[in-house]
């Protein structure tokens, strides 16, 4: 009897043993599910904010550009250059715009500029990227292929020589030479022209500026 009680116990002992590894195992499993659900939902949670936050600042920037549009008009100065009567907007975008002048003289702009410390370049530019030049206080001579050969090669050779200045083709402009600045723009005869030199003279850092003494160098470049 006493040896039939012993195997008995030792009976239970062990299914009691192998139930408690069981039970070990199941709350093992439990654990580890979890931490995984937890990891998961956390996960979720963090790239759910930073989508949130993302959607709300483009519409914030959206809206902060559909809000800050330009506005007015250009009057003619007897000295024949264009001063931008209104609001000219100043807000940084991704997006293309769509200007009220060509070249544009201001607006909203990339927040990229084009490099404009005497550069010379042989391709059209962005107007949103140009724009943030003038911004910094360039002034932006462009031609169309109405301009001789000798005034674009004599024109190039100025800009070259003065530092917050830049030059591109621009056929969509109405005159063959055009000077540009922020708020400010002029039509010239040729490279000639002394009307050349005075816009120079007054726009290259000008009064008009809205960022003086921000860079021309360190932007894009063709």
């Amino acid at each position: 009897m006493g040896s039939a009680k012993n195997k008995g116990s030792a009976a239970r002992k062990a299914r009691i043993e192998e139930m408690r590894r069981a039970e070990q195992a199941r709350e093992r499993r439990s654990r580890i599910l979890t931490i995984a659900a937890s990891v998961v939902v956390v996960a979720g949670l963090v790239v759910g904010g930073v989508v949130l936050v993302r959607s709300q600042s483009d519409k914030s920037d959206k809206a902060k550009a559909d809000s800050d549009k330009t506005t007015g008009k250009f009057v003619t100065g007897k000295d024949g250059v264009q001063t931008w009567k209104g609001t000219l907007a100043r807000t940084h975008v991704e997006t293309s715009v769509k200007y009220l002048m060509e070249p544009p003289v201001g607006g909203n702009h990339n927040r990229a500029w084009m490099n404009c410390n005497g550069d010379v370049y042989t391709k059209e530019l962005a107007g949103e990227n140009a724009v943030h030049s003038l911004e910094h206080g360039a002034v932006w001579v462009t031609y169309t292929s109405k301009a001789s050969k000798a005034d674009v090669a004599a024109l190039a050779e100025k800009v070259k020589k003065t530092p917050y200045t830049l030059m591109s083709p621009d056929e969509k402009q109405k005159a063959p030479i055009m000077l540009s600045a922020w708020g400010h723009q002029r039509t010239v005869t040729s490279a000639s022209d002394p009307n050349v030199g005075k816009f120079f003279e007054t726009y290259v850092q000008g009064k008009q500026t809205p960022e003086p003494g921000a860079a021309c160098t360190g932007g894009l470049s063709e």
